[in-house]
């Protein structure tokens, strides 16, 4: 035999609450001894069942996670395990330029190679070869150096000089297919003609200040070459225009 449906218990419960007849539920059992012992073995008890042995577990809150005691992630490593980054440089054993920069000064630079440029003059590297740079010289209307340097800031705050300054570059062969310009210590935008102007020659141009302008001439020297990386730098004791 089947047992009662729950739609079929509830309506039961809900007459027997209901009717005058329930008060004298248990006195009547016996009279209805198959419905009743039906009845309270399907229908669902409310309270608790107190000899449970199931526990509820502590819940831990995802806003406040338990702090590791360590940074590691795993055991931790042995003296033989430790990554050697020095092994990782690919180019450990290419040697540097000898026109590298060493050293970045106000008013100078120290090359790999031992060359010194002093008394404030600019650096330009080309082919391998080191020269001193004074594109100052060809601001037009200057009465002395200082109005000069001044000068290669033209009236919209862009570094501009003439194509005399770029001389060299086109003298050359085969011309360089990048050259880094630094502006000294601080950051400028080129000028559109002293962009068009280098590359009408062939020759991609980036800026940046002096001292990434070197590091980034050192990297990409070693790795693609001198005759492909050229560059133009001004003292980082140069600050333009005031």
């Amino acid at each position: 035999m089947h047992s009662p449906s729950s739609q079929l218990l509830r309506a039961l419960r809900t007459s027997l609450s209901n009717s005058p007849a329930s008060i004298n539920l248990r006195s009547s059992s016996s009279r209805f001894p198959y419905a009743i012992s039906q009845c309270a073995v399907s229908l669902p008890s409310t309270r608790r069942n107190q000899s449970s042995t199931i526990r509820p577990e502590r819940m831990v809150s995802r806003s406040q996670p338990h702090k590791p005691a360590s940074h590691d992630r795993g055991p931790q490593s042995g003296e033989n395990t430790q990554t050697d980054f020095a092994s990782l440089d690919v180019f450990s054993n290419i040697p540097a330029p000898s026109t590298s920069i060493d050293a970045t000064l106000d008013s100078g630079f120290h090359l790999n190679s031992g060359v010194r440029i002093k008394n404030g003059d600019g650096l330009l590297l080309v082919g391998g070869e080191a020269f001193a740079w004074r594109p100052w010289k060809t601001v037009k209307g200057a009465d002395n150096d200082d109005a000069a340097k001044a000068g290669m800031i033209n009236a919209k705050g862009q570094f501009e000089l003439g194509e005399e300054a770029w001389g060299l570059l086109s003298l050359v062969w085969p011309r360089p297919d990048l050259l880094i310009i630094g502006l000294g210590n601080f950051m400028s935008p080129l000028s559109p003609e002293t962009k068009r102007h280098i590359n009408s020659l062939g020759i991609r141009v980036e800026i940046q200040d002096t001292r990434n302008a070197a590091a980034q001439f050192n990297l990409l020297a070693t790795e693609r070459g001198v005759n492909d990386i050229a560059a133009a730098m001004i003292p980082i004791g140069w600050k333009g225009k005031s």
